[in-house]
Formats: structure tokens, sequence, C-alpha cells
């Protein structure tokens, strides 16, 4: 293994570029790899950040040259006249600002000596890099992996995420996405007109109300409680609000973890039929259950013969944040306006990438991955939540969930979760406050906390330590 590497390799060489004038040569390969005691892909992904900054430039055959030395920038220009171009529709609805706030706090990468309980992504370890390495190898060997896919997506794959999401469910209900953030950008945009009311969960996930915003729409909240979205509740919405489009996450809801009573699950599709909608099941986290988990209950779209759920499933939160397929599963003319709408967005998703997400899901790997995922997400759930119950037992929630990857802790009524967030980040952990989850004011002071993306267990249960004196602070 390289005892230097390649930040530390790449520090190095910057440090020590002041010894060659602008043009001169560096040292080879050969003779770098030598002196550091280096591998040759340390070397190349060194010289390859040197070079990105501008600092290097690499010519095939002839070696690694200083770069010369970049002319001042030009002054900066006048910008300020976009303030007024932006903000011209500015009162008149309908409104499409993009508050990127929640999204953007999720996918902020903490520093090293930071415990991230923040990510919604999986921890490097736990992502099945191997599998999806021999995967995008063979996948680059299939004959035409780089010529045109047909817009809906490839048929084998179509099949297969059909096969996955229910037995009613077949390819040509099916359209690949460019993963589940772009899916539901495409149901939004093809579900409802700008303007629309739309109704969301309360509390949660900040980047479906951005969407929903960013499209011009008017997120309208429907309270969770341990067992899902409150059903009652969401008849009395549909009928106030006159909304034709329901947006929800039955199984291990993000943030509260929750999953939809088998009583209320019918009662949804009934109450959307009653009402001439859609409702939008975002399956986001299937395939993150948990190892003690029961037998998990099938999609809404399973259950639906008549074209009011449009399902997406992504394979995302499962594999890594670069694995960006999913699928849309719809019926009817809403299939067709989904396709349109994603065909004029992006034309279709890369060949490769659904070539590699193909071969992925067809290899034994894929199985062993899962079930070893499994195992991993119950461990750190229990690390967590246990550092937690020694600590802190009146945040945890009653019920932990058996799947996803985040707990959803209510604080003592009084305490700013911005506040503590800042606190916390100061002790050293990153959470995330629970405020951009809500459509609104939120009833109550939260936290979620993300045991997916901390190093190990250990790291966890010393996260939990940092949070507890941060909540200590005066």
């Amino acid at each position: 293994m390289d005892r230097t590497s390649v930040a530390e390799l790449a520090a190095i060489l910057r440090r020590d570029l002041f010894r060659y004038s602008p043009g001169e040569k560096l040292p080879s390969s050969r003779e770098l790899m030598q002196r550091y005691q280096v591998s040759p892909v340390t070397v190349s992904r060194a010289i390859a950040a040197l070079a990105a900054e501008g600092l290097v430039v690499s010519r095939p055959g002839a070696g690694v040259f200083r770069a010369e030395e970049r002319r001042p920038a030009n002054a900066l220009g006048d910008t300020s006249w976009q303030e007024v171009a932006l903000s011209a529709e500015a009162g008149i609805p309908p409104t499409r600002s993009a508050d990127a706030t929640g999204v953007l706090a999720t996918l902020a990468l903490a520093p090293p000596e930071v415990v991230d309980l923040n990510s919604g992504y999986l921890h490097p370890s736990l992502q099945p890099e191997r599998a999806l390495a021999a995967a995008l190898a063979r996948a680059g060997r299939r004959p035409g992996a780089w010529s045109r896919p047909p817009l809906e997506g490839l048929p084998e794959l179509r099949a297969w995420f059909a096969r996955d999401i229910a037995d009613s469910v077949t390819a040509s209900d099916v359209l690949i996405a460019a993963g589940g953030q772009s899916a539901l950008t495409t149901a939004l945009r093809s579900l409802a007109a700008p303007g629309a009311p739309v109704l969301v969960e309360s509390p949660t996930y900040p980047g479906m109300l951005a969407v929903a915003r960013a499209a011009g729409l008017r997120p309208v909240p429907v309270p969770v409680d341990a067992d899902g979205v409150r059903t009652d509740l969401l008849a009395e919405a549909f009928a106030a609000s006159g909304a034709r489009l329901f947006l929800c996450q039955p199984l291990f809801q993000n943030p509260t973890g929750a999953v939809l009573d088998p009583g209320r699950r019918r009662e949804v599709l009934q109450i959307a039929r009653a009402a001439g909608a859609f409702v939008v099941e975002d399956d986001f986290a299937r395939q993150l259950v948990h190892a003690d988990a029961p037998p998990l209950p099938p999609p809404l779209a399973a259950a639906d013969p008549d074209g009011v759920v449009v399902h997406i499933r992504s394979l995302t939160k499962a594999t890594s944040p670069s694995l960006r397929v999913a699928a849309l599963a719809a019926r009817g003319p809403a299939l067709a306006r989904l396709r349109a709408v994603q065909a004029v967005d992006s034309f279709f998703v890369p060949r490769p990438l659904q070539e590699a997400a193909l071969e992925l899901v067809a290899a034994p790997a894929w199985a062993q991955h899962l079930r070893a995922l499994a195992g991993a997400l119950r461990e750190r759930r229990n690390a967590l939540a246990g550092a937690l119950a020694r600590l802190r037992p009146e945040l945890l929630p009653k019920r932990l969930p058996y799947g996803g990857y985040h707990l959803w802790l209510r604080l003592p009524e009084g305490r700013d979760p911005e506040t503590l967030a800042a606190a916390a980040l100061r002790a050293g952990v990153a959470v995330t406050p629970g405020e951009p989850y809500f459509t609104a004011e939120p009833p109550a002071p939260y936290l979620r906390l993300s045991y997916a993306y901390a190093d190990s267990v250990d790291q966890l249960a010393e996260g939990a330590r940092r949070l507890d004196r941060a909540i200590g602070e005066p």
C-alpha cells in the first residue's frame, strides 16, 4: 500500500513547484515513484490534481511541465443589472424561485475532522465499488455501448425495474430517468401546471420542496405521524386546496422513517381517486432495508390498476451518488406526458450509465451487496441509537426505523435547531436542523441524524458524544 496518499503527494509537488521555472520539466513519473515510494496510479492522480488547478501542464510523450504564469484576471464587471432581470416576475404568480438551502446542506461534505451525521449517501466503505467497477468494465465492452439509447431507456433495464417494482408493472410502463431527483422534477413538471397546489408530507425531503417551488408549484403540507401521512387530513387538504397531486414516501419516509400503515395505504389511493388526483410515490429507500426488518409492504403502485400512482425507484441511494439511474413507472396519458417532458429536458439517460446499471443488477454481486448493506445499516442504526440512549434517551423516537439511514430527533421546547447545529459543528459533528423539512414554521424543534456516511460505528458513537456536549452548552 502507498505510504503517501494522492493528496499528500499533490501537496508535496505543489509546495516544490517554486524550484522550477515556468515551462520547465518536472521529474518523470518513474522518478517520483522511486523518490516517494508510491504507485503509478498515485503519481498520475496527483499530477492530474495539479493540472486541474492550472499549476502544471501534461504533454503526452514529453512529460509534465510547470505551467506559465497566469495573467491577472480582468476586473469584474457590473452584474447588478441581473437583480432587476431575475426579479422581474417577482410577485406575479407563479414564481419559480429555486431555494436549494436544504438540498445543499445535505450535499455538503464535512471536513475530515468532523463526524458526518448529515449526508444522505453511503460511505464509500458501504458502496459496492468493486461490483460497480466490474459492471462498468463489462458495459464498456458491450457492442453499441456508446450508441444512442431509446428515449424511454434500454428495454432490458426497463424490464428489470418493472419486475423489481411489482408484478403488475410491465416494461412498457417504465421510463428510465437520471436519478431520483431528476425523476421527481419530471413528474412535477408533467403532472401539475405552474401555480397549482401540490400536497406534500410534513415534514418531507427538502429536495422535494425545492423541486416543487422551482416548478412554480405551491406545496401544501399534510402532517405525518408514526404511521405515515394522516389520511384524515389528506382528504381535507385535497378538498380545501383543489390539488390534483400528492407527493409521498410511504416506506422509511425522509426524515421521520415512518412506514405507511396498511389501512392508510388503501385510504391514500381511495382519497386520491375520489379527488381525481395523482400520487407520486417516491420509493427511494426500499433497497435500504435493515437486516432485522419484517417483510416490507409492496409499493402503492402494486395495488393501482388505474394509473393513479406514478412510482419512482432509484438505484443511487443503495450504490453510489454517481450512479444516477432511476425509473418512473406510470400508465396512460401520464406516461406519455412524462416521456415528452423528459425528452425536452435531457433527451435520454446516457447509454453507458444504463448499461453499467444493467450489468450491476444482473450480477450475483448485487444480491450479496444488498444483504451486506442491510446488516451494516442495522449495525449503524443500533450504534447511533444506543449511544443516544445512554446520553440523551429523551431525544429518541418511540420506534426506531427498520430501513433508511436517519433518525429524527425531537428537541426540548425552546431549543433552536439552527443554533444547536452550529454548536454541534464547533464540537466536531455535522447534523441537520429540521426546519428545511417543513413547508412553513415547524410545529416543534427537530434534528435529523444520518448514520450512512460516518466512517464506522465507533465514529457514530463519537458523533453522539460530541452532540451531547453541544446540547449541554449553555
